[in-house]
């Protein structure tokens, strides 16, 4: 059999593993606005960083997930972990449903931070595996499209459930539908990719150790770590909608249904529109709409506090899923440029950890800040790290778009890349 990558060619799985990640994508919505109201209203949860727990428990198991699963896949195929993903998630309905108290929820996120680490990670490896150089960005604008997709649809549903028939059992019903029919079409329907990398991968000295991967993907290549710190921070962002958007604007006034819908919007301009954006770093390259991205989600989180009214918050939040647009697929995309096809798995599992960490350490500053000052000073301090961290992308981070690249080295006015970059 010829493995011959390109998504036409192979639309038929490529649409499996779209559907695949949309799974992945309702699975993690399906917690985003109940469970923080459910800690604070029914297991009594006052502390804002206790809240807060539950995501620095995901966010760190989910980052170390991410690092192993690229490498695992590696060996042992991108389906076999897929799979593993799958049923780690499993259990969790049922810990969200008789979870006694809020320990039982941050222990259950583990399961859901294993269970995300592995299941989309897969998910992205194998679109790139099946599309090829040349529309890498496009496939992985449709990955981050459907699976944020999923997201805001998630949200939204269970927020309608909550709102009809409570915040438990009724959501997770939901949820546990979602991993059982995701968990038997990746057993059945599923085929492996890692053959269409064998085939890409026609040098063989381009192996490298992991730990050597583990080292230039973090601050040996100075592209690949604005990359990493660049994924960090942004995780910031979502962290805040996680756990502070749901607080804060219930705090204000708004239902838990319109708290959904705020989100959902946020969800889905950051899902939608990604299937322009990866195509758009095909076409000018991936580091303006990063830039831009970044820059862009960092005021519009600040401008949500200075925000008045419902209709407000969902302007706000659309420009937020505007930024992230921008930014999300196209930081994905340089790594898997900058990486060899027979590291590139890991390559993206080493970024990948690091951007999840972020979830972990946006939790904690959020956690801190909205417990010292105020649940309005977290939405400043994340808006300023992630201008910090937009500067800091512009400085280090160079074209990695091999065509636009090449002809930057064939124009005497630009300055090629240097070879860390």
């Amino acid at each position: 059999m010829a493995y011959a990558q390109g998504i036409r060619r192979n639309w038929p799985q490529f649409a499996l593993q779209l559907l695949t990640v949309f799974a992945v994508g309702l699975t993690i919505g399906a917690e985003r606005n109940v469970v923080p109201v459910l800690g604070r209203d029914v297991l009594g949860v006052e502390s804002r960083l206790v809240i807060g727990s539950f995501v620095v428990s995901f966010g760190f198991v989910k980052a170390l997930l991410n690092l192993y699963g690229g490498k695992w896949s590696e060996t042992y195929g991108r389906k076999p972990i897929l799979i593993a993903g799958w049923l780690a998630a499993l259990p969790i309905p049922i810990v969200l449903i008789y979870a006694p108290n809020w320990w039982w929820v941050t222990a259950g996120n583990v399961l859901l931070g294993i269970h995300q680490g592995l299941a989309w990670s897969m998910s992205v490896n194998a679109k790139i595996d099946l599309a090829g150089s040349d529309t890498r960005g496009f496939a992985v604008g449709l990955d981050e499209a459907f699976g944020y997709g999923g997201v805001a649809v998630g949200a939204w549903v269970t927020d309608i459930i909550a709102a009809q028939y409570g915040l438990r059992p009724a959501p997770f019903y939901f949820l546990a539908a979602v991993i059982v029919f995701a968990l038997v079409a990746s057993i059945l329907l599923v085929e492996e990719t890692l053959p269409y990398v064998e085939a890409e991968a026609e040098d063989a000295d381009a192996d490298l150790p992991f730990r050597s991967v583990l080292k230039r993907a973090t601050w040996g290549d100075r592209t690949l770590f604005a990359a990493a710190q660049a994924g960090s921070v942004e995780k910031f962002v979502d962290a805040l909608v996680w756990i502070a958007y749901p607080l804060y604007l219930t705090s204000v006034g708004l239902s838990v249904a319109q708290v959904g819908a705020v989100v959902c919007v946020y969800g889905s301009v950051w899902g939608i529109l990604q299937l322009y954006t990866g195509k758009l770093a095909d076409d000018i390259g991936r580091r303006p709409p990063i830039a831009v991205g970044m820059f862009v989600a960092g005021a519009s989180v600040f401008a949500t506090v200075l925000a008045d009214g419902y209709s407000d918050w969902l302007l706000t939040a659309g420009i937020t899923g505007v930024g992230m647009a921008l930014l999300y697929p196209n930081l994905i995309t340089v790594v898997g440029d900058a990486a060899h096809p027979s590291w590139r798995a890991t390559g993206l599992g080493v970024y990948r950890m690091w951007r999840d960490a972020g979830y972990g350490f946006g939790a904690i500053l959020i956690g801190v800040t909205a417990t010292l000052i105020s649940t309005t000073a977290a939405f400043y301090v994340v808006a300023a790290a992630m201008f910090v961290s937009g500067t800091i992308t512009l400085v280090w981070m160079r074209e990695t778009h091999l065509e636009l690249r090449a002809n930057a080295r064939d124009d005497p006015q630009v300055t090629a890349p240097s070879r860390d970059g």
